[in-house]
């Protein structure tokens, strides 16, 4: 399925010989929504941070330099936003709606990676996933099988919730 996404994201900048990134690239709204989930709780981690990268590099298949842009393009967007419906939109238009659920789960990835969940990044989630057109119940479903491989399927961590 990440196959299928990243397959479209090549195929929209494969005309790009530079490092940057238009504003309306689906990677940029993406790499936006990852900071708005890693900044819900108030401190970015050093483990947020590296699965960022981690991401963005894997899915994108991109070199360091492509990389470092892609993440100043996605933290500056994140920054200047006003609400979700900016990056949602423009990645509900370029994405199937398993694609957006697949999506999801990868935010709960950055949630995870440092070991702890907030109501913020609950919230924020809730929020992106909603815009998304991604159910209630796909959310919480892709919260919990992070959440099993993350932390074990004894939710250690988990704060419970939905």
């Amino acid at each position: 399925m990440f196959d299928r996404i990243q397959d479209f994201f090549q195929s929209l900048t494969d005309d790009r010989a530079d490092d940057e990134f238009a504003p309306d690239d689906p990677r940029v709204a993406f790499a936006a929504l990852c900071f708005q989930v890693m900044e819900a709780d108030g401190r970015v981690s050093e483990a947020e941070k590296s699965k960022l990268k981690l991401l963005l590099r894997d899915r994108y298949q991109l070199d360091s330099s492509h990389l470092s842009s892609l993440i100043e393009a996605g933290r500056t967007a994140g920054s200047e936003a006003v609400d979700y419906y900016r990056f949602t939109s423009d990645l509900k238009r370029h994405l199937s709606p398993e694609d957006c659920v697949s999506l999801v789960g990868v935010l709960w990835d950055l949630v995870y990676a440092d070991g702890e969940r907030s109501e913020m990044e609950d919230h924020v989630i809730w929020r992106i996933a909603d815009l998304l057109g991604v159910s209630a119940r796909d959310r919480v479903l892709e919260r919990q099988k992070v959440a099993a491989r993350t932390i074990g399927l004894d939710g250690g961590g988990d704060q419970g919730g939905d």
